[in-house]
């Protein structure tokens, strides 16, 4: 993967360089955020240009809905929701370490735009019931198969995410998850996605 330090034709500058010397950080003491999964490192950062705007898809205030309705802040009981810090310290943590994975729950044209560094695309569609792979992505998430059914009592964390408050495709990611057994308290939901994301100017990837 190729990571980006601008987002990938959503956040356009007003000028060429920053208007000036001001270092936007990360936090009040935090520049960047460094870490690898496997063999893949990356690193992120707030885009330095702060006259940088949005435009395009991730600009627009009011969607039709249906579809594009509000999501709520909590899915269900039992998944906590994320802000961009947290998401940022669940990288560095647990998807460095392996324990966790980052899922993008969209579908593959809006994952190959732009996404957030070391994400892996699972489509919601593929976490649903009648997916005849849908066990497949379960075992690959640390389910055992027993006699009894699925053990997911050693399943991975997982932070999920989409296009953001106005998207349902985390939601139903979400939803198909915790039917098929796995626990509420092992799963985050990032609501803000991609569009807060780059709303911060934090760095993306081309997958």
């Amino acid at each position: 993967m190729r990571a980006f330090f601008a987002t990938i034709g959503v956040l356009t500058a007003m000028s060429a360089a920053p208007t000036n010397a001001q270092n936007v950080q990360i936090s009040s003491d935090v520049d960047s955020v460094s870490f690898s999964v496997g063999a893949n490192s990356f690193t992120i950062t707030r885009t330095q240009d702060t006259a940088a705007i949005l435009e395009g898809e991730f600009a627009k205030t009011s969607r039709p809905c249906p579809e594009f309705c509000i999501q709520p802040m909590i899915v269900t009981a039992g998944v906590a929701p994320l802000g961009e810090l947290e998401v940022i310290a669940f990288l560095e943590n647990e998807v460095s370490a392996g324990t966790g994975l980052l899922l993008d729950a969209r579908l593959p044209d809006w994952f190959a735009k732009a996404a957030i560094p070391a994400a892996v695309n699972v489509p919601f569609a593929a976490l649903a019931a009648d997916n005849p792979y849908q066990t497949d992505i379960l075992r690959a998430l640390g389910a055992v198969e027993t006699a009894d059914g699925l053990d997911f009592s050693n399943v991975k964390s997982l932070v999920i995410y989409d296009n953001g408050a106005w998207d349902a495709q985390a939601t139903r990611a979400i939803t198909a998850l915790i039917a098929a057994g796995y626990p509420p308290a092992m799963i985050q939901n990032y609501r803000g996605g991609l569009e807060d994301w780059l709303h911060l100017g934090l760095s993306v990837v081309l997958p």
